[in-house]
């Protein structure tokens, strides 16, 4: 009986977004496909496909949300976590404090 082998996780990588916008211009030239510009700097297809979605919402071509408010989205959804956090920890403390004054 043949083992399949697990194959490792790569670590997250971050590329800069002059990096990003290089590899969309590639894409959008039309003389390679997005799995070829993929492939040639092994990137994910679905990144690159991301990269290229998103250029396009923020060239106006698409729907979607701009980089500049997918941030601000994600900055506030931090935020709104991190606030109910504290409001979960003041009713736990409210609580705490009503059984000790009894």
């Amino acid at each position: 009986m043949e083992t399949m082998e697990r194959k490792t996780r790569r670590p997250r990588r971050s590329f800069t977004p002059e990096f990003k916008a290089d590899i969309v211009e590639r894409c959008r030239t039309g003389d390679r496909s997005i799995g070829q510009v993929a492939r040639d700097f092994e990137l994910t297809e679905t990144a690159v496909r991301a990269w290229v979605k998103q250029a396009e919402v923020d060239a106006g071509e698409r729907d979607g949300l701009v980089t500049e408010e997918r941030q601000e989205l994600a900055q506030l959804r931090r935020e709104n976590r991190r606030l109910k956090e504290d409001v979960e920890i003041l009713k736990r403390a409210t609580a705490f404090f009503v059984k000790e004054t009894r």
